[in-house]
């Protein structure tokens, strides 16, 4: 504070010290200059609040985040390529004649691109008959299989882990279903295709395993129910794994689609019939008598 003015002291500094109390009260009133403003901002970023963005800032990165989601969205959608779009060609058996269901198995994995452009192989259970395709569905050859001892479409859980010796009759199945094929080696260093990993379940080429299993002579015979003859696995003869079946799946990749033989291919795959949309795509008529 200003001390008041001794009794000696002139009159004439009396409008002084007013004076000078004017100022200081002026400045008490007066709006914060910049220098205050930065120092609160400083202050509240200090405590913990974020200072608020301007609007415009905001919008433009908005408006950036918008434009990058939207051209990831044209480059994703560059990249889809059209021939996956349109439906592919019904499977081309040539000459060859086969099963009603594994007609309609091989059309529906072609027509619709379910192979994923790999090759694709169809094993008809109820047949013991086996079938390799290229990519593009053209039958390359077929060649009869042994398949599991028991009539089943499922594996039993945990079979995969099991020694031989402990694998129950009615758990000796081939099981049904889609598989990615996977060439590799067994334990005896024997070239071998697996279909299901997990349930041990592979295609390899014919061996003998007990002399009294006569499996060279059950594959040669036109019959089919004593093909039935293996722990699940399915024996392809050597030289059609060797000339066709291996060289196949090692060029392309492949899926193998095993047919039940307990339940339907459109219970097991959700397959349906496709040649009726076929014939729509060519521009003859649906039902019609070529």
């Amino acid at each position: 504070m200003h001390s008041l003015p001794e009794p000696h002291r002139k009159p004439a500094f009396l409008p002084v010290v007013l004076g000078a109390a004017l100022l200081v009260a002026s400045a008490l009133h007066a709006p914060p200059t910049l220098a205050a403003t930065k120092a609160h901002a400083s202050a509240s970023s200090a405590s913990g609040k974020k200072a608020a963005k301007p609007k415009a800032a905001a919008s433009k990165g908005s408006s950036k985040a918008a434009a990058k989601t939207k051209k990831s969205g044209k480059t994703a959608a560059k990249k889809k390529d059209p021939a996956d779009l349109k439906p592919g060609p019904l499977a081309d058996f040539g000459s060859r004649e086969a099963a009603p269901d594994v007609v309609h198995v091989a059309n529906w994995v072609s027509y619709t691109h379910n192979n994923k452009k790999k090759a694709f192989v169809v094993i008809d259970k109820k047949n013991a008959r086996l079938y390799v395709f290229d990519p593009k569905g053209k039958l390359k050859s077929d060649a009869p299989v042994l398949l599991g001892k028991a009539v089943g479409d499922d594996s039993a859980p945990g079979i995969g882990n099991k020694p031989l010796s402990q694998i129950k009759e009615e758990e000796k199945t081939t099981p049904a279903g889609r598989f990615l094929a996977i060439p590799a080696k067994n334990n005896h260093n024997d070239d071998i295709i697996w279909i299901d990993y997990n349930a041990a379940v592979s295609m390899h080429r014919m061996r003998k395993v007990k002399e009294e299993e006569r499996r060279a002579e059950r594959m040669a015979t036109p019959e089919v129910d004593d093909n039935r003859i293996s722990n699940g696995c399915v024996n392809v003869p050597p030289q059609f794994y060797n000339s066709v079946l291996r060289p196949t799946v090692v060029k392309y990749g492949a899926y193998v689609y095993v047919l039940p033989e307990t339940r339907t291919p459109q219970q097991q795959f959700g397959a349906y019939d496709v040649t009726k949309a076929s014939q729509l795509a060519q521009g003859a008529p649906a039902g019609s008598r070529s």
